[in-house]
């Protein structure tokens, strides 16, 4: 019996997606969440073998990011992504990061059930549809820091809250985001913001 964990922020695909894998006699829901921070917690509780981790997801954690987290305190546990966007810089996330899969929302079921399967058997599943874009992809030029503060930018922070959230001067995140915005060949913070949120570099 494959133990998964099902992480989707949508109540209705969530539920959709939890009663199609519950119909399979190898596969056994042990937890159904809304966000990262409750995949986190949810699987160190029920241990599963696999995280099917929306990547879209509101909160501290992103999908990707609580992808990270369970393979650091979790090990055991696999992480298949899945998400409706099949942006190539999240991809090039989900492998930097070591995760087990990445499949499309727009995949057939009996492709999400195999790609389950072939994860809890240790095997790695990437959506073929993406494979020659990714690879294609330029490699993210923001740093872990740069990204962050981008991030908060396009969440509509201003320099003094993004400085207070990141312990950091105001003076200090005008930099960065002066840098950002010609590391990215941008006009301004707003097409910054969009080149990267297309990329799927934040």
């Amino acid at each position: 019996m494959i133990r998964v964990l099902l992480a989707e922020d949508q109540h209705v695909i969530r539920s959709a997606l939890a009663a199609l894998l519950g119909l399979e006699e190898d596969l056994e829901i042990v937890a159904t969440v809304e966000s990262g921070e409750a995949a986190l917690a949810a699987a160190l509780v029920h241990r599963p073998d696999v995280a099917v981790l929306d990547i879209d997801m509101p909160g501290r954690l992103d999908g990707l990011a609580a992808a990270a987290e369970l393979r650091t305190r979790l090990p055991a546990c696999r992480a298949l992504m899945l998400t409706a966007y099949g942006k190539p810089g999240h991809l090039r996330r989900a492998l930097g990061s070591g995760v087990a899969g990445f499949i499309l929302k727009t995949a057939p079921p009996d492709e999400l059930v195999a790609a389950i399967r072939k994860v809890a058997a240790g095997e790695r599943v990437l959506d073929p549809s993406l494979a020659v874009t990714a690879w294609d992809l330029a490699d993210n030029p923001l740093t872990p820091r740069e990204a962050d503060v981008l991030r908060l930018a396009a969440a509509g922070a201003d320099a003094t809250d993004i400085a207070a959230r990141l312990h950091l001067a105001a003076g200090t995140v005008r930099n960065y985001l002066t840098v950002i915005v010609t590391k990215l060949n941008a006009r301004n913070r707003t097409d910054a913001v969009r080149i990267a949120t297309e990329a799927g570099w934040i």
